[in-house]
């Protein structure tokens, strides 16, 4: 059955955490560019064989764009995966462990370790507040 070239989007079957994940989320993360495989490299900190084959096997499978001078870049009509790079970006700003380490003032008294009688008797002490409720 035919399909409309405009609208058709194949299907999205990426990994967060592998190549071909980084890529797609670094090429849509900075759509009004384009970057040669060497860039990609670099920023990425991948292998020059891995970036070059997942290269060519996204832009095979319409995932990304491609110059006539080899500057790989974001497609504005995949909505799909402008969705998909928004979403683990979120989810990765909110879970990076080092962003909360460096963002929370702890002052002079860092979080410090507790006993596990300590846990039981505040868990009583809720406990207990939730019975008056």
């Amino acid at each position: 059955m035919p399909v409309h070239l405009d609208t058709h989007e194949p299907e999205v079957d990426l990994m967060p955490g592998t190549a071909k994940s980084d890529i797609v989320v670094f090429l849509y993360s900075h759509p009004e560019f384009g970057f040669k495989p060497k860039e990609l490299e670099d920023h990425l900190d991948l292998p020059h064989g891995t970036v070059t084959t997942t290269l060519t096997r996204l832009y095979d499978r319409g995932f990304i764009g491609k110059t006539t001078d080899s500057h790989y870049h974001a497609l504005e009509h995949r909505k799909d995966l402008h969705r998909y790079v928004s979403s683990p970006d979120q989810v990765q700003r909110m879970f990076k462990v080092e962003d909360f380490e460096e963002n929370t003032e702890w002052g002079d008294n860092p979080p410090k370790d507790v006993e596990e009688e300590e846990l039981d008797a505040e868990i009583d002490e809720l406990e207990d507040g939730l019975e008056d409720v």
